[in-house]
């Protein structure tokens, strides 16, 4: 095994870790660089929510600069996801991890219940680079109510892991499944390895939109991650963004 060529810094409490990357992205850094921190006062998940981060949990982000062409960072998300997976897989009791599932279109569930979040941002800086700060928290010791689903910590799942010991096992299963993912040419690999990995494939979902709800059958993602359901009509439709919840 080839050894992850990451730099790492270990803070202690910071708004978020999100933040604190592409800060030092609009400063220069070449990007490689994984932010943790003991405590997060202004952490945040999807469309704009609150993500409570009291010590005790994971908190991490990787900076990276220019990781691929433009067209192929929508897929970029499918890869992070495998990656938060294996690194989970790899502390949890054998029990829990066949629990383990994707919940789309990035969350990752043990038994239903919701352990870790994802949070990936991009931004264009001044001297033409392009930034993405992939943000992975992750429930270790607490789990904080997330409003809209039941969560989980990995202690009440069996395991005894750190955050310490889940960030170097984290780093590792980031770096082998972003070569494999190899700047979108690897698409296909990654697809399909998260789909063996996803909850409810086939399954009836309900799906919350800003302005609608709609109703139909999780027929899988295309190769941009967008969810595919299958509607009543014998129709597909193709969504981006949405809250899911299983019948």
């Amino acid at each position: 095994m080839r050894r992850p060529e990451f730099r790492h810094i270990e803070l202690g409490d910071v708004s978020s870790t999100n933040a604190e990357c592409m800060e030092r992205a609009r400063a220069g850094d070449a990007g490689g660089l994984w932010i943790t921190a003991t405590r997060q006062t202004g952490g945040r998940g999807r469309r704009g929510r609150t993500w409570v981060s009291e010590p005790g949990n994971l908190y991490s982000s990787l900076l990276l600069i220019d990781p691929g062409p433009q067209q192929a960072l929508a897929s970029l998300p499918l890869a992070v996801t495998v990656a938060v997976y294996e690194a989970l897989a790899s502390v949890l009791p054998v029990e829990a991890r066949g629990a383990l599932k994707i919940k789309w279109p990035n969350d990752l569930l043990i038994d239903g219940h919701k352990t870790s979040g994802i949070l990936i941002e991009a931004e264009q800086l001044a001297d033409g680079r392009r930034a993405v700060v992939i943000g992975c928290g992750i429930n270790v010791a607490h789990r904080p109510d997330t409003g809209l689903y039941p969560s989980t910590c990995l202690a009440d799942q069996g395991s005894a892991t750190t955050p310490q010991d889940l960030f170097a096992r984290l780093v590792v299963s980031m770096d082998e499944v972003l070569n494999d993912w190899d700047q979108g040419r690897g698409l296909a690999r990654i697809r399909s390895a998260w789909i063996e990995r996803a909850e409810g494939i086939g399954k009836p979902v309900t799906v919350n939109l800003p302005d609608r709800q709609i109703h139909g059958l999780f027929d899988g993602i295309d190769d941009e991650g967008r969810l595919m359901l299958a509607m009543p009509d014998g129709g597909t439709q193709m969504i981006a963004s949405g809250d899911v919840f299983f019948a």
